[in-house]
């Protein structure tokens, strides 16, 4: 079996509710709606579900399960729960493919990751080597962190693990004749079981069955049924951006329904003052999603319609110019039954990740490559931002900067050291003194290295500190030209900010000894200084392609990682996401 250890950016997830029918095999014009009176009602095997339309390839041999819960002593309301979350699944896998996690899996990482700090100080790259040796033995002990014994600090330490550990299997060849796999699997069900008592809004004992889709469909027959054959569930209720999502979707849908958007040919030589058919085009095609006045469709270039570019630019994250360029248009011609899967994948991420409750929040959404700071509902600050390059991608969830930490030191991970630093130490003797490295312990083989503080620093002068699973923080970079590249996924998984010292001083906002001349000569100095944050920030990370903003309009990005493509594989019958990178 080949095991790749990737950091995973995460992103959420495939989610749903039994209310939308036609995800999950019954008749999609069904209008029944989950609640909590008829969750636990008689559930039936869902016979209709195939390798040929299933979700995931991989399906699970009832013994397995049964063997698990005799070998891990499960208590009988969660076996009872982990048996009825494979029959409506047709025992169908729910974490695993022939190639690889589901978004499912990542999502159930994040949401756990995010919510628990005892692994703060065991990274997930660490976990996920130490994953790999056990994975390279027939040892299936890591199968047993998400067992019933979940109340002992040593038993959630261990769970915390799984989650990160689960790193190797992002991208492999995978069959369910490998107990390894199995036991795996198993382990990941028991614990969203586990999930559903700590009453925390996204996991619940009303929505764990239906939180990762069992069956592909057609896009257009489930858009059709959230939007016209099913009442909203209270699962969601009180999740705006999904709402606000669906709300979108009637748009595109309509559109889909009928001849789609007017195609525009090409935006050579538009501009304010020209005339052209191109012109009553682009015109008609703002119109129809609502971003321009439908009564004009002359073929002149005007102010009204240079506004309307502008903020349609803004939307598909583009420099807004007001003049219509190739790459506006190559947006603006992506056929509207592609937007609605895109909506619809999005739709279903937004529910696994924990809704905010905070006035003020640092947001990083990945595919947008930008940091944006909210005070209510206004926009307080945005910047550029690097993310994790595809393969060591940023993870996604919800958290709080606690710490400062002014001219750090960069502790370089153990991964990195064995890959980049070793190497290029064994070729040259005075690598570490040359960039300014030093030897804090030496191993057996492998030393443990940290960068000093300093111009040269891999971490730049400042970082911001978010304890979690995943290793993941804010920082400064010495390489300022990254941030004028539009394809800035390019870090090791961390996420750089354009202006830190911005960023510092808003964090710092409520603590008047750190002037803006204090914090310049903090991240100046040649010493490490940490400030405890004394009211801590939410930040969220996420991994939307396509979200409401503030203002309620619709964003569109690129998909960055990919994510979107393989996820609408397994969704729908008719896919027509493609990996949209940027240039």
């Amino acid at each position: 079996m080949k095991k790749i250890i990737i950091g995973i950016a995460a992103v959420g997830f495939l989610s749903s509710c039994q209310q939308v029918a036609g995800w999950f095999g019954k008749n999609d014009s069904t209008d029944s709606t989950l609640t909590s009176e008829n969750a636990h009602a008689a559930f039936v095997r869902d016979e209709s579900i195939t390798r040929e339309n299933s979700y995931s390839d991989l399906f699970l041999d009832s013994a397995a399960l049964e063997n698990y819960v005799k070998k891990e002593n499960i208590p009988g309301d969660v076996a009872n729960k982990m048996r009825n979350f494979y029959l409506v699944r047709n025992n169908q896998f729910a974490w695993f493919t022939s190639k690889g996690m589901t978004e499912q899996a990542r999502g159930l990482w994040s949401l756990y990751g995010s919510e628990n700090k005892q692994s703060k100080d065991e990274p997930a790259a660490k976990v996920a080597e130490r994953m790999d040796s056990l994975m390279t033995s027939d040892s299936l002990a890591y199968g047993r962190s998400f067992s019933s014994n979940t109340d002992s600090a040593s038993a959630k330490k261990d769970s915390v693990a799984l989650v990160g550990e689960m790193a190797v299997f992002d991208t492999a060849s995978f069959s369910a004749a490998d107990t390894s796999l199995v036991q795996t699997e198993l382990a990941l069900t028991a614990q969203l079981v586990h999930m559903t008592g700590d009453n925390k809004g996204v996991v619940t004992a009303e929505n764990y069955l239906w939180l990762v889709p069992r069956k592909k469909m057609d896009a257009m027959q489930l858009a059709d049924s959230l939007l016209h054959k099913q009442k909203d569930s209270a699962l969601w209720q009180g999740n705006a951006q999904y709402a606000a999502l669906k709300q979108n979707l009637n748009q595109y849908y309509t559109a889909a329904q009928g001849d789609g958007w007017p195609v525009i040919s090409s935006a050579a030589g538009l501009r304010k003052g020209t005339k052209s058919p191109a012109v009553t085009a682009l015109k008609k095609r703002l119109a129809a999603t609502g971003d321009y006045n439908v009564a004009d469709t002359s073929n002149v270039f005007t102010d009204s319609l240079a506004m309307a570019i502008r903020s349609v630019q803004e939307q598909f994250g583009q420099r807004a110019t007001g003049e219509a360029t190739d790459s506006l248009v190559q947006e603006l011609n992506v056929p509207a039954a592609q937007r609605v899967q895109q909506i619809l994948v999005n739709m279903n991420r937004v529910l696994w990740m924990p809704q905010a409750s905070d006035s003020i929040e640092i947001n990083v959404n990945i595919p947008s490559l930008d940091l944006v700071v909210y005070r209510d509902t206004a926009m307080v600050m945005k910047m550029p931002v690097i993310v994790g390059k595809e393969g060591t991608g940023t993870m996604a969830f919800r958290d709080q900067i606690t710490q400062v930490v002014f001219s750090p030191y960069w502790n370089i991970p153990e991964n990195i050291v064995q890959r980049e630093i070793k190497p290029k130490m064994e070729k040259d003797s005075g690598y570490l003194r040359k960039n300014h490295m030093e030897i804090v312990k030496q191993d057996d083989s492998l030393p443990q290295i940290r960068q000093l503080p300093g111009k040269d620093n891999a971490l730049g002068r400042v970082k911001f500190m978010f304890p979690n699973s995943f290793d993941i923080y804010l920082h400064d970079t010495p390489n300022r030209d990254l941030f004028k590249q539009k394809n800035r996924a390019l870090s090791h998984g961390c996420i750089r900010v354009a202006n830190p010292d911005s960023l510092a001083h808003f964090i710092l906002r409520d603590q008047p000894e750190w002037t803006p001349e204090k914090i310049t000569q903090a991240m100046n100095g040649d010493k490490e200084q940490k400030v405890d944050v004394k009211k801590p920030v939410p930040v969220v990370i996420t991994y939307y392609t396509a979200w409401s903003g503030k203002n309620g309009k619709l964003n569109f990005r690129k998909d960055v990682y990919g994510y979107d493509k393989r996820t609408a594989e397994k969704m729908f019958t008719n896919a027509a996401l493609s990996a949209q990178r940027p240039a």
